[in-house]
């Protein structure tokens, strides 16, 4: 009769689940290099293609990311001209996150993104 260790690293749900992400940005990785964004950048661009002119608390909510990962994600997208943030005009503790013509136009070029990752796997 074998026994199997219930604390062995193989038989964890959640090493299971780590070894799958990285699978995944593994994929998504060589597709989005070209256009400049990580995977998690890549995610932040999805949600604001879906609806631009968001909080950072909304963005934060809808990617399930903490603010001390999401603003360091928003300043490089800033840097790299995607998008901008500016404090809201009706309350100025809110920071509204809006797409700049070249993070809209970069959405023409990402819409093949999810066909290539689904080729790759």
């Amino acid at each position: 009769m074998t026994t199997t260790d219930p604390l062995a690293l193989e038989s964890q749900v959640c090493f299971q689940a780590v070894v799958a992400a990285r699978t995944v940005v593994a994929v998504y990785r060589p597709i989005l290099e070209p256009l400049g964004l990580t995977h998690t950048q890549y995610l932040v661009m999805l949600a604001l293609w879906e609806r631009d002119d968001r909080s950072v608390s909304d963005l934060g909510s809808a990617l399930q990311l903490e603010p001390a990962t999401l603003t360091p994600l928003l300043k490089r997208l800033q840097a790299a001209g995607f998008v901008g943030r500016a404090r809201s005009a009706a309350d100025e503790r809110v920071v509204v996150v809006s797409l700049t013509e070249a993070g809209r136009e970069l959405r023409g070029r990402a819409v093949d993104v999810p066909a290539q990752a689904a080729a790759r796997t």
